[in-house]
């Protein structure tokens, strides 16, 4: 029975911002209230990227609201979060990083199994003409699509 994966979280606005060259899946360490947060939606991946520093990759600025009943348990909401990937695929990603001018973006926030996930994207920065180009074919590709529904009734 395959498992499961259920989006708590997605980063509409990097699919926008960046051109995304690779995705790749990370687990998250996390803490059971924010955990708890997690699972009632109270995520927020606006303005969150990924560093690597002493070997790890942390994720920055990822928000996990407080947990209502946390109490003194329930942590920082903004403290950076551990990503969980080989220490190989954290050097090729920081090598790549580093030499060619990218970045590291979470994109998905999601559930898979019991475990939660991060789908992180190694993205180049779009251009402000990059950006206008791509609503330019979107809006073209929906008026084609709005004609041709007319032309076939």
């Amino acid at each position: 029975m395959p498992s499961q994966s259920r989006a708590v979280a997605e980063n509409r606005k990097a699919r926008h911002d960046y051109l995304i060259l690779e995705r790749f899946e990370a687990g998250i360490e996390l803490f059971g209230t924010e955990v708890k947060s997690l699972r009632a939606g109270k995520v927020s991946l606006k303005d969150s990227f990924c560093v690597v520093r002493d070997g790890e990759l942390l994720a920055t600025g990822l928000h996990i609201s407080p947990y209502e009943a946390g109490n003194q348990f329930n942590r920082d909401p903004l403290r950076p979060k551990r990503l969980l990937m080989h220490k190989r695929e954290i050097s090729r990603l920081y090598g790549q990083v580093k030499q060619e001018g990218l970045a590291l973006i979470p994109l998905r926030l999601y559930f898979k199994g019991p475990y939660a996930k991060l789908e992180i994207g190694l993205c180049k920065g779009k251009k402000q003409y990059d950006k206008r180009e791509a609503d330019a074919e979107r809006h073209a590709k929906r008026e084609m699509d709005r004609h041709m529904k007319e032309r076939n009734r």
